[in-house]
């Protein structure tokens, strides 16, 4: 029984059953492609004695068909009944169904369209086959059509072991089928009663974070974006820590303003700035802790042109990411074998975030872009019209900074970074190290509020001029009067960015 909507090598698995003997039963359009390829396929309505109705929503839903699929062959009772009914057993079931994740992702698509993708009858039978997999093989994708074909001819059927690996297969594909549809038709639910997580595995990994640990990489649905869209044009393969910094690199520069560049090392930005041309940005950013971006991500938000490439190409890197790349650009970055260089494609919002903990789930909603723009300002001093546009700057790289995190920037350059650090005060004195005589006029950013102005008065004995953070504290009118105290001008965010 052959009824599938990817038709990819359907004529060519259906011409070699047909050589092995095998007699087809098929439906539709892919009847009429096997039956236009010169090769002998009887319509389900000749096995069923019933014609297609409503509209093809009734086609295979039949004991004729059911019958032959569930029939167990070990039961003798049940082969009786076959023949009782002159019903003909089924030993192979080939189908794969509507692809109700493309259809929903067209923006136009109406609800009622989108019902109209769910595929009834096709998972019955897939789901039929699966169960009695003891006696039916079952194929979803036709990438296994060769490995069937391959048994049938040397054997005249199918290996027990293939039959069950086929099964588990089938009822993962209509349980993901299943999970997309309830995910469309829950869309408005924020948090679910139940949630149904659909991955395709991409690629197996070389290990996890340490080489004991396995690992692999799977994208979330059917469709390829964000990261599982990435399409990588030279150097090695990815490996887990890779994706992990490239994850937090895309997020920071994809919210940039004006061509940006930031270099991530363990999840934490070592480098970001924006500039007027991208190899300054670049540049700029690689000056802000140049030994930590040994070894690290580098993500551009631009398309990378030669100059930038020439300077990324002097430090070692991992992974390049740009939405595209020059061609002189990407001659002299793949000359780096070992460099992974990665064409990106537009930033992704995840719908959920999704963490596993020991035996559970962490599920939140995305973290917003937040550039600033709605921060007030609560102290006397008001900021500059540059000081506001690197405490903006400012303000997103400490949201892609793991907690506690403190930003300095000058001049659309992050100069110093205090990243996940145990106190406030630390990663401010942290920032201000890392930033010297750069912190002179600078901004700083604060990932959460200052819980007591310790932290507010050491970045300003760094020379800091502005701060923006979330306020929130108990002690909010403390440190505002700090900030007073010391002429400098501080804005309230009303929104934190924890990065755990």
């Amino acid at each position: 029984m052959i009824s599938v909507f990817d038709k990819s090598g359907v004529v060519e698995l259906a011409q070699g059953l047909a050589e092995a003997g095998v007699t087809i039963v098929s439906s539709g359009g892919t009847a009429r492609a096997i039956a236009d390829s010169g090769t002998a396929v009887t319509p389900v309505s000749e096995v069923t004695g019933a014609p297609e109705i409503l509209g093809g929503r009734v086609k295979t839903l039949h004991p004729m068909i059911h019958g032959g699929i569930l029939a167990n062959r070990s039961v003798p009772e049940h082969m009786q009944e076959l023949a009782a009914g002159s019903i003909t057993p089924i030993d192979l079931v080939v189908c794969n169904l509507y692809p109700f994740e493309r259809a929903v992702a067209h923006p136009s698509v109406t609800e009622a369209e989108a019902i109209e993708q769910i595929d009834i009858g096709g998972p019955a039978m897939v789901r039929a086959a699966a169960k009695n997999f003891y006696s039916v093989a079952v194929v979803v994708s036709p990438d296994s059509y060769a490995a069937v074909l391959a048994e049938i001819r040397a054997s005249g059927g199918v290996s027990d072991e293939l039959r069950a690996t086929l099964a588990a297969e089938a009822f993962r594909h209509t349980a993901a089928y299943d999970a997309a549809i309830g995910a469309y038709l829950g869309r408005a639910e924020d948090m679910p009663d139940r949630l149904v997580w659909d991955a395709d595995k991409i690629f197996d990994l070389r290990y996890g974070e340490n080489p004991h640990q396995s690992a692999a990489f799977y994208k979330s649905g059917r469709l390829a974006s964000g990261l599982a869209g990435a399409e990588q044009l030279g150097g090695k393969e990815l490996s887990y820590n890779n994706l992990l910094d490239l994850d937090a690199a895309w997020g920071l520069t994809s919210e940039l303003e004006g061509p940006g560049a930031a270099i991530i090392k363990h999840s934490n930005p070592c480098g970001a700035a924006v500039a007027d041309r991208l190899h300054l940005a670049y540049e700029r950013a690689l000056e802000c802790d140049p030994t930590s971006a040994f070894g690290g991500i580098v993500a551009l938000n631009r398309a990378c042109d030669a100059a930038t490439a020439e300077a990324i190409t002097k430090i070692f890197t991992e992974v390049v990411a740009a939405p595209d790349f020059d061609a002189d650009a990407l001659e002299a970055l793949t000359t780096k074998k070992s460099l992974r260089v990665l064409r990106m494609p537009g930033f992704t919002q995840a719908e959920r975030e999704v963490r596993s903990v020991a035996g559970a789930l962490l599920v939140q909603s995305p973290d917003p872009s937040d550039d600033g723009r709605e921060a007030k300002v609560v102290t006397t001093a008001e900021p500059t019209r540059e000081q506001w546009d690197d405490l903006r700057f400012a303000w997103v790289v400490a949201k892609h900074t793991k907690s506690n995190a403190i930003v300095f920037a000058s001049h659309g350059v992050a100069v110093g970074v205090g990243a996940g650090q145990m106190n406030r005060l630390e990663a401010a004195e942290l920032a201000a190290r890392r930033s010297g005589d750069r912190s002179k006029g600078a901004v700083c950013a604060s990932d959460a509020f200052f819980p007591f102005r310790d932290g507010l008065d050491a970045v300003v004995a760094s020379g800091v001029a502005a701060v923006v953070q979330p306020g929130g504290s108990v002690r909010d009118d403390e440190v505002i009067a700090a900030a007073d105290e010391h002429g400098i001008a501080m804005v309230f965010t009303g929104r934190r960015h924890f990065r755990h």
